[in-house]
């Protein structure tokens, strides 16, 4: 099992900047990636990064590139996403995932176990 819990979610304004952390716990050696997902209100969950485990290897939805930077600190066990100019579409709760198998789709959101309580972000414009 792996335990996961976000934070740094909070009330922003428009054009602000945003570092969400994910701490993981439990069998962290037995993970091959993580991954951030966010669900706006009304809509489905969808995927916005991954990250291999390792650290290697970085996913981004194309809607999020050059904005989203997502990295990790294996001593640490935790997973960051950083966030710049962040728009008030943008408002969502975000999740994130542990993958445990190597997986050709690290954007799926069926490929993932395990999965933190979520943390939300507002934007304000």
């Amino acid at each position: 099992q792996v335990q996961l819990v976000e934070s740094g979610g909070g009330l922003v304004q428009a054009g602000d900047s945003l570092r969400l952390s994910c701490a993981a716990s439990g069998r962290t050696f037995s993970t091959y990636a993580m991954g951030w997902f966010r669900q706006a209100p009304g809509e489905e969950r969808k995927f916005v990064a991954g990250i291999t485990w390792s650290g290697s290897s970085t996913y981004y939805a194309d809607s999020v590139k050059g904005r989203f930077t997502i990295t990790s600190d294996n001593a640490k066990a935790t997973v960051y996403l950083q966030i710049i100019t962040l728009q008030p579409e943008d408002t969502a709760v975000y999740y994130c995932a542990a993958l445990l198998h190597i997986s050709a789709w690290p954007e799926r959101e069926s490929e993932y176990e395990h999965w933190g309580q979520g943390t939300q972000v507002t934007v304000s414009s």
